[in-house]
Parts: structure tokens; sequence; C-alpha cells
């Protein structure tokens, strides 16, 4: 997709600020600086749209990124950094799960997992909640380009073990060499496709070729 306008809209803390309309959503779910930012970024091929941070936990509101007029990525506060008190992970918790249960805008979810590292706790839970409610997660290893060739293969193949997916099923990503950035985006296009059917009744204008 070629991305001539990207700017966000709104951030977040409840439902009732949620952009009133029919667009699509794509959801950005991680573990605290997973590289969620990098990620929005590389796509739609800006520096600083989407605000990263090296403080791990800073993210607390729902970024309402809004591309091409045509649909939207939503980055979620990351979860499982301890350092943030319990009262405010319950809230994130509780934020990210109604959204998730009730947002009629939502067309798929990517989950963010650092190549680096073992799936975490956190991790494998959010995925089998995703799963548990239909909402079969994409999974995106992020900051590949920290690997050498061997672990590369060796992260790739353990990540799909954990969640129980084939290897083409998860998407290697590095925000420095831009490994990854067109298998995301056929999967973004996808995703917006099959809404946009799903939805063609509720909102006649829209016109699927508008997304590709």
């Amino acid at each position: 997709m070629n991305v001539t306008k990207a700017e966000i809209i709104i951030s977040a803390v409840s439902s009732k600020q949620y952009p009133q309309d029919h667009l699509p959503e794509l959801v950005l779910l991680g573990r605290s600086n997973v590289g969620k930012s990098s990620f929005v970024n590389t796509l739609i091929r800006r520096r600083n749209l989407a605000r990263t941070s090296s403080q791990p936990g800073k993210t607390q509101t729902m970024n309402f990124y809004q591309i091409n007029d045509l649909f939207r990525f939503v980055d979620m506060p990351g979860y499982g950094y301890a350092r943030v008190s319990k009262k405010s992970r319950e809230k994130w918790g509780a934020m990210i799960e109604t959204y998730l249960q009730k947002r009629e805008n939502l067309a798929g979810v990517f989950l963010l997992v650092d190549s680096r590292h073992e799936p975490s706790e956190d991790d494998e839970l959010m995925f089998n909640w995703l799963t548990y409610y239909g909402l079969v997660p994409m999974v995106v290893m992020t900051k590949f380009d920290k690997l050498n060739a061997m672990r590369k293969r060796k992260a790739l193949n353990n990540i799909a073990a954990t969640f129980h997916l084939p290897t083409k099923d998860v998407i290697p990503f590095s925000s420095v060499e831009k490994d990854g950035y067109d298998t995301a985006w056929e999967r973004i296009e996808t995703a917006l496709e099959a809404y946009c059917a799903r939805n063609e009744g509720r909102n006649q204008s829209q016109d699927p070729s508008g997304y590709v």
C-alpha cells in the first residue's frame, strides 16, 4: 500500500472515546518495549508518527493511527512490565479486553513478540485468550535483525512451535532491514478485504479495492 496520509486521531482510555465510524481497525498487542511503534512507523514509512519510548510501561492509552482515511492501527498498552502498579495493569487489561470483545470495527490482531527471547508466559496467555474468543492473531517476530542466521532459524521455529503455528504463518520483522515489510502488508490487505466483505451491508459505500 502506498501510504500518503497517516495521523494519530485520538489516544483513548475508554470506549466512549472510540472513533464513531465504520473504518476497520488492526490492533497491535505485545509486551512493553516489543517494538509496536517501530512496526507502525516502518510500515507507513514515517519516522516518528507512532511514539516510541525507551521506558517500558510508559504508553497508557489506546492510540488510534488513521492510515489513508481507509483503516486504523490501534496500538494497545504493552503488557508484562513488572514495575507498573497492579492497579494500572488491571486497568489496561480491562481496557484491552473491552475493546477486543466489543469493538465492531476490529478487522484483525497482530501479536508482536521479541525474536531475541523465548515467548513469555504473558505472550502465551494473550495468544490463548485471543484464540479462545476466535481472534486468531497474526504473530510478528520483532527485532529480527538483532539475530545471526542460526539464531534466526532457531527463533522462528521456537516461536512457531510455542503457538502451534506453521513457520509460514509467523512474520519475521525488522524495522532496520525491513524484513517482513511486504508480508505484513499482504496480511493487512487480506484482513481489510475480509472485513469489508463481512460488513458490506453495514457500509455500502466502502469499496474493498480501496485497500489495495
